[in-house]
């Protein structure tokens, strides 16, 4: 089979419209060669480019449709199960009124009322606020959790205001959506801090005070910690790779010499730890009775 003719050089680097091509004079023969992919009706792309199902359909999206539910938590970047997942799974798609939905193969369809639709990163999607409210319907209880921690804290694309204008009063989710956002809280750096600090309030705790910046008595500053209860100066730090390094150690070590000198107990937990978080449990009820004697 003889080499196909080379494309213009700024088609190889992206997907590309059928009638983008044609209108450059790329015959249809050469836009049928093995060496293009279809990644949805009227789009191509080259084979071994990074084109995803997303960037396809951005050319084809209507004005008043845009990507949304999982698909816009993606797009900004919020964790979500498909973090974990290799397959990132179907695309999702909101048409906004009475038009046709989108109909196309990996293409989850949605129509909606509202008119939460933004640009990031030259795309059409919903909102921050509303892209929470769709996964509402997706998501369970602690994922979405983690995601409003996200929004409101990390990345400061939301406020809790925000998310709960974005509920509808009534709808597939909403309830679930009412009791996470009751649960979300300014200050959650991670998923997994997200997690624990659940797992501590469900397990009996007082809930714990979140990435705070702990002084002595002179006002010197001894570190930020991950979580604390400040009334009884008891502190749990969730250890990531970070603290493997020998200066990392080094440091650690200096940081915690300064708060046991200040009174301080100090809970360090690890990601085995937040899989089976009874260690922690145990060490955060030693402490609590440590202090209720003094």
């Amino acid at each position: 089979m003889s080499r196909p003719n080379p494309l213009p050089p700024h088609l190889l680097e992206r997907a590309f419209r059928v009638t983008e091509a044609r209108d450059l004079g790329v015959p249809a023969s050469r836009l049928r060669r093995s060496d293009l992919r279809r990644p949805t009706h009227g789009v191509r792309a080259g084979r071994d480019g990074g084109a995803s199902l997303v960037d396809a359909l951005a050319l084809v999206l209507r004005r008043d449709q845009r990507f949304s539910h999982l698909t816009a938590a993606d797009i900004w970047g919020l964790p979500s199960p498909r973090d974990h997942e290799h397959a990132r799974g179907p695309v999702h798609v909101a048409t906004v009124g009475t038009a046709a939905l989108m109909r196309r193969r990996g293409v989850v369809a949605h129509r909606v009322r509202d008119s939460d639709t933004v640009v990031h990163r030259g795309l059409a999607v919903s909102s921050p606020a509303r892209t929470w409210a769709e996964c509402a319907m997706l998501l369970g209880f602690r994922d979405l959790v983690a995601m409003g921690d996200h929004l409101v804290g990390r990345a400061s694309l939301a406020s809790v205001d925000d998310l709960a204008h974005a509920l509808r009063p009534r709808g597939h989710g909403v309830v679930l959506a009412r009791a996470a956002l009751a649960a979300i809280r300014v200050g959650s750096e991670s998923p997994m801090e997200t997690g624990m600090r659940l797992d501590i309030v469900e397990a009996g705790f007082p809930e714990p005070s979140l990435n705070v910046d702990v002084h002595d008595d002179d006002g010197q500053f001894l570190g930020r910690v991950d979580m604390c209860w400040p009334g009884v100066r008891i502190a749990l730090e969730y250890d990531g790779d970070h603290h493997r390094s020998r200066d990392a150690f080094r440091h650690d070590q200096r940081r915690a010499n300064g708060f046991a000198v200040n009174g301080w107990l100090v809970i360090h937990a690890t990601a085995a730890d937040a899989a089976r978080p009874a260690v922690v449990f145990e060490r955060l009820r030693q402490a609590f009775a440590e202090r209720a004697r003094v």
